[in-house]
């Protein structure tokens, strides 16, 4: 049957605040099955109820159990029983819309009979005896247990409505209040649980910092204002009160002889050892004031300042220190000496940090200037001195500097070798000098000077080239490193080669002086070396090598040149000269200035000779300049000069010079050498090249005939010499062939030999053979005599017979007697006779065996050991005669 549609609306509401009703009991008495049958009776069980609606009235009332209900035609069961509400001790229930009871608690009616309810209203139940729900009744809150309240925790409790609770104070809606542990916490419908607040644990050296919810007064009685916050340090477990929230632990600082705490006030207020601070102001607290500091909710902490410490030859220079009055003096410097140990105050900071004494020795110095006006003996320093003074102190000796003076700089004394020497200026005149030759130290009004040099002067110094080993490197070819950055305060030093000279200038003196090598030369503070720019490469080019020092040779140097003869064949030249330089005086300084004169005496007398060799070389041929060149050159290079011999013709004969001599510069070159001599005109080059090639040629030609002619000699020695060996040859040859037939015929007389003893040998060992034949045969016939004798008596056509086969076998021998004795067994077995054995009489018989053999055991039998021959086929000797016995 379709189940009952629930329509009445109490119902559908109590089965949306308490779930459908529970089964019946038991469930085979009462169902919802039967509820929507005309049942009229209903059994309740005790402890459980039924709502029962009035159709006439439509009022709804509490039938309770135990009792068998008899349902009325207008009455109508809204639900099958339910057990009644139970609440066990220490539990508790929310029931909504609860009924109205008077004072003595029973439920009130309205005129209809209808319950009244509080609708929109909870009712909170504890412990007691099963109670049902009334209609529109509903269970918001099952049976729950009771909250316990631990130590040290609270519920935050917040009111929702106005009431007066047990102690008659009057609570109002929104008033929060703790409920604090140890207990039992009733649940009242006006009071909400906010949440369940633990107290939080302070260690030893933290604190807890709060912060004020809104006016109220902390648990020590200070009254606190919204958003204020404090500290609590009291070791141990702290419950804020409602209106407190906690913000955070906060650890203290562990301070030690080493460290110190820095710190900011944040506002104005009051520190904890009653020390007023501003907002703003910065403080240390170290381990004198505490042990571990927690920090104020007013104190910010910046970081932790280490201890500095001055050993006993360290001193610092403090900026900004702090005076008397605890601020800082800005602009100000105090100057702190170990051995000490400080820590650095806020706003305070350290100049060049911890700085080691000036420990001076004799070779060293200091540079001081004064700061600031100083006295005599006034912070131990020499004075008196104004204020941009500067001075020089000298060790030995420990300084330390005062507030009112600042070192400049270390001064070390600059040792100075023999050959040494540095570049001093004093800074008030201006003046600069050299210093050579020994230890220096500047003076207070002295500064190492730099001296400038010209690029080109530079690179030749820097790279370091010896002048006589490299003279033939030009720059492109230099594979030499670099040489480290030249100290310009050193006093620039050049080493002039053997049998070299270098022209140093003074500008300042307006005069020149020449150094003659080996030699060193140092520059004064307004000297300069003379560069020379000299031509290199074939053929010259200008400006192509540059060098300090002028080489005095003997050296020479190469160059080529094109000339034009008389038949206009151009020719180019590669000429070698050896130079030198004379000197009538090296004193005089006129003679010495001639060497310098010439910046490039490589290039001017290459050109000069060149040009002399050009005229002298135009006016001849071809012809004769090619049989005579190196006259010709000599002639045109060197000149003649006249002498006092005469010709045919009364003329002054020229004689040639041995040199030639450049009175500008003093340059003599001494020889001069042809080293090629190359056309230059492309079909000259070619007529000279075919007849050297024809020349060459006909040479080819001579010794190729030559080669030939000693070939054909070697040629006709060698066929003799094979000639002659084929002879001897030959003869070897026929040697050998009449010693192979001698041996042939010795083989062939050995061979007939051997054939005629071998026949002779056979036809006597056939005779022999053929003669015991016929002895044997004699003897064969005689016992067939003596057997033909003894067998007389017996038959004779037996003995007939057997003299056939007697007279057979000796014709045939020994072989033929087994023949006939075999065939002679025929006669008996025609008798009727099995076998037959011939004997002596001598040999006795075993007939046992043939007693076994007759019986038929003859199969594994042997037979009979006795001499003679069975006629059967088997055969037996006998030593003596022989018996033919019948069996």
């Amino acid at each position: 049957m379709e189940p009952k549609k629930i329509t009445d609306r109490r119902e559908k509401t109590r089965m949306e605040n308490t779930g459908p009703a529970p089964a019946p009991f038991p469930d085979s008495v009462f169902s919802r099955s039967t509820m929507a049958n005309v049942e009229s009776i209903i059994r309740i069980p005790p402890y459980y109820y039924i709502h029962v609606l009035d159709q006439n009235s439509n009022v709804s009332r509490v039938e309770i159990g135990p009792k068998t209900y008899i349902r009325q035609d207008n009455e109508r069961i809204l639900f099958s029983p339910s057990p009644m509400v139970t609440v066990p001790p220490r539990h508790y229930c929310v029931v909504a819309n609860p009924v109205c009871r008077d004072g003595q608690g029973s439920v009130l009616l309205d005129v209809t009979g209808q319950v009244r309810l509080r609708h929109g209203d909870q009712e909170i139940r504890l412990a007691q005896d099963p109670f049902p729900l009334y209609p529109g009744e509903s269970l918001k809150e099952p049976s729950t247990p009771l909250q316990v309240v631990l130590p040290n925790t609270a519920l935050h409790l917040k009111a929702l409505l106005d009431f007066v609770d047990k102690n008659g104070d009057k609570v109002v809606a929104g008033d929060e209040w703790l409920f604090e542990g140890p207990g039992t916490y009733i649940p009242q419908k006006e009071v909400e649980v906010v949440e369940t607040i633990q107290a939080t644990v302070i260690k030893p050296n933290q604190a807890l910092r709060l912060r004020a919810r809104k006016e109220c007064w902390d648990r020590d009685g200070k009254e606190r204002v919204t958003g204020e916050e404090w500290l609590v340090r009291s070791v141990g477990a702290y419950l804020p009160a409602v209106f407190e929230e906690v913000l955070d632990l906060v650890d203290a600082v562990i301070l030690t002889e080493k460290t110190a705490l820095h710190l900011r006030a944040l506002q104005n207020f009051q520190d904890l050892r009653g020390v007023a601070r501003r907002t703003g102001e910065e403080w240390l607290v170290t381990v004198r004031d505490a042990a571990a500091h927690v920090p104020d909710v007013y104190e910010e902490v910046l970081g932790v300042v280490p201890i500095t410490t001055l050993g006993p030859r360290h001193y610092c220079v403090v900026l900004d220190p702090v005076g008397p009055d605890g601020k800082n003096q800005l602009g100000q410097k105090r100057v702190i000496k170990g051995e000490k140990s400080f820590f650095l105050q806020p706003g305070e900071r350290l100049e060049r940090g911890i700085q080691d004494v000036y420990v001076l020795s004799e070779q060293q110095g200091l540079l001081l200037k004064a700061l600031q006006s100083l006295e005599e003996g006034e912070e131990g320093e020499e004075g008196p001195h104004q204020a941009g003074d500067h001075w020089l102190i000298r060790g030995p000796l420990e300084y330390v500097p005062s507030a009112k003076v600042e070192v400049v700089e270390e001064r070390q004394a600059i040792p100075l070798d023999e050959n040494e020497g540095i570049y001093v200026q004093d800074v008030k005149t201006g003046k600069v000098r050299a210093v050579i030759g020994s230890t220096y130290m500047l003076d207070q009004d002295e500064v190492l000077w730099e001296k400038e040099l010209p690029p080109g002067v530079e690179e030749l110094l820097s790279k370091a080239q010896d002048p006589l080993a490299d003279r033939g490197m030009t720059d492109s070819t230099s594979t030499l490193p670099p040489s480290a950055a030249r100290n310009k305060t050193r006093v620039v030093s050049y080493r002039v080669p053997h049998n070299a000279a270098v022209q140093v200038y003074d500008y300042r003196a307006k005069r020149a002086r020449v150094v003659f090598g080996p030699e060193l030369v140092s520059l004064g503070p307004e000297e300069q070396f003379t560069v020379l720019s000299l031509s290199a490469g074939r053929p010259k080019r200008p400006h192509a090598r540059r060098a300090l020092c002028l080489l005095l040779g003997p050296d020479f140097f190469t160059d080529v040149i094109t000339i034009e003869t008389a038949d206009h064949a151009r020719l180019q030249l590669q000429l070698a000269y050896n130079w030198h330089f004379e000197l009538s005086d090296r004193n005089d300084p006129q003679e010495v200035a001639k060497l310098f004169s010439v910046p490039d005496f490589v290039g001017d007398a290459c050109k000069a000779i060149a040009s002399r060799v050009r005229g002298a070389v135009a006016s001849v041929s071809f012809d004769d300049f090619h049989k005579n060149s190196a006259r010709i050159i000599r002639a045109a290079v060197f000149g003649f000069e006249t002498s006092e011999a005469r010709g045919p013709d009364g003329l002054a004969m020229p004689r040639p010079r041995d040199r030639a001599l450049f009175p500008q510069n003093g340059l003599v070159v001494s020889s001069v050498d042809v080293q090629s001599v190359e056309p230059v005109d492309q079909r000259t080059r070619d007529a000279l090249q075919r007849s050297v090639q024809l020349a060459i040629e006909i040479t080819t030609n001579s010794q190729e005939a030559a080669a030939k002619h000693e070939a054909q000699r070697l040629e006709q020695e060698a066929r003799g010499r094979l000639e002659r060996q084929k002879i001897l040859d030959q003869s070897e040859a026929e040697k050998a062939r009449k010693q192979l037939l001698e041996l042939e015929a010795m083989s062939v007389a050995v061979e007939s030999t051997g054939s005629a003893k071998a026949e002779a040998e056979s036809r006597a060992e056939a005779a022999r053979i053929e003669g015991e034949g016929s002895v044997l045969q004699a003897r064969l016939k005689a016992q067939a005599l003596a057997i033909e004798t003894v067998r007389g008596a017996t038959g004779e056509g037996r003995g007939t017979q057997l003299y056939g086969h007697y007279g057979h076998w000796m014709d045939s021998g020994v072989p033929g007697l087994f023949t006939l004795l075999a065939e002679s067994a025929a006669p008996g077995q025609s008798l009727g006779l099995k076998s037959t054995l011939i004997t002596d009489g001598s040999t006795p018989i075993n007939l046992f065996n043939t007693a076994y053999g007759l019986l038929g055991f003859g199969a594994d039998s042997q037979p009979p050991k006795a001499g003679g021959v069975l006629l059967d086929g088997s055969s037996s000797q006998a030593p003596g005669g022989n018996h033919v016995v019948p069996h």
